[in-house]
């Protein structure tokens, strides 16, 4: 049950971790990379974030790659 808790907690710090840095982001003026699909019209609109996507899937498999490596070192 230990083990539960302790990934609980740092699931949370992740969680807490990445909405400090959006919300940061958010009150900077950041409103995503050029490239971003956004459309309105009227009371409709529409944002698809694709290259933030594709910018962050790419920096989370580096990570993910660098974590392995280094594990395997050690």
């Amino acid at each position: 049950m230990t083990d539960v808790g302790k990934m609980l907690m740092i699931l949370g710090a992740i969680l807490l971790l990445a909405g400090g840095v959006i919300w940061t982001l958010g009150r900077s003026g950041f409103r995503g990379l050029p490239g971003d699909i956004a459309y309105q019209r009227g009371h409709f609109s529409f944002y698809f974030p694709i290259v933030t996507c594709i910018v962050l899937s790419i920096l989370l498999t580096l990570a993910m790659w660098l974590w392995q490596w280094f594990k395997s070192q050690g």
